[in-house]
């Protein structure tokens, strides 16, 4: 059984289509293909369940087993991914109730238009023992975002990552983002991925992250949003309806093809 392994921006995943599947993909299994030491290790997976010419749907798998509503730098991947099979330059991808556009440019680079994009109030809420208060602005993107203005050290992505990411004031939990404002057009953010932990880059992390600099005049659009792995370049518009609506650029490139070994398949 094989898989093709694929990065945005060191953002790793492995992509599989569903009809290629020996056995259907459950949380163990997937938790045990993407661990980096006992299996073939990735920040997880994309399986793709239908493709149509250029158009494709995609249920995303974090690592620790769980699905995710979306994520950026996958559905990229998918993307470039489709356009090579479809031989189209402009291809669809479906990821639960959102549709996304994309549109291959120069090189490794692509171009998707994300749609709706959510900003919330800021808001103030006391994480861990010493109940410290953390202000943070809300997005949706589809899926869940906490944006905080904090200097992005590693050592406080991982301390305030998770602590962010399990609050109460999240249900289902969030992907959370330390941003620093560089300039007009520019932040360095680290983040921390629900389900993934500290991630070099995340897709729909930086579409948050200039959702909330646009709508709180931290920058104007576009946002260049400097990451771990890399850079992607966030647009920020509104369309007619007065709703904010994005579109990225940045890389995905094809790392390698995988097959699993018979015994790696006997204990799945």
């Amino acid at each position: 059984m094989r898989f093709s392994k694929w990065h945005g921006l060191g953002n790793d995943y492995l992509l599989v289509e569903r009809a290629d599947l020996l056995w259907p993909l459950t949380p163990d299994r997937v938790r045990r293909i993407c661990d980096y030491h006992f299996g073939v290790g990735s920040d997880g997976i994309l399986e793709i369940v239908t493709v149509a010419g250029p158009e494709a749907e995609v249920v995303i798998w974090n690592p620790d087993g769980s699905t995710a509503e979306f994520s950026g730098n996958g559905t990229r991947i998918a993307a470039r991914w489709l356009a090579r099979r479809s031989g189209s330059d402009e291809v669809t991808v479906r990821v639960g109730p959102r549709v996304v556009t994309a549109r291959m440019q120069d090189g490794l680079s692509v171009e998707t238009m994300l749609g709706r994009v959510e900003v919330g109030a800021v808001e103030t809420i006391e994480v861990g023992a010493a109940r410290e208060a953390v202000e943070l602005t809300p997005v949706s993107v589809g899926n869940p975002h906490a944006v905080i203005r904090h200097e992005p050290v590693p050592a406080e992505v991982r301390r305030l990552g998770p602590l962010v990411e399990t609050h109460p004031r999240f249900p289902g939990r969030t992907n959370v983002q330390l941003v620093r404002v560089d300039g007009p057009h520019d932040v360095t953010v680290g983040v921390w991925e629900r389900g993934a932990g500290e991630t070099l880059s995340s897709g729909s992390s930086a579409t948050a992250v200039a959702g909330a600099a646009v709508t709180y005049g931290w920058c104007e659009s576009p946002v260049t949003v400097h990451l771990g792995g890399g850079d992607l370049v966030v647009a920020i518009e509104r369309d007619a309806a007065g709703d904010l609506i994005a579109r990225q650029t940045g890389e995905a490139q094809e790392i390698c093809a995988v097959e699993l070994a018979p015994e790696l398949l006997a204990d799945l």
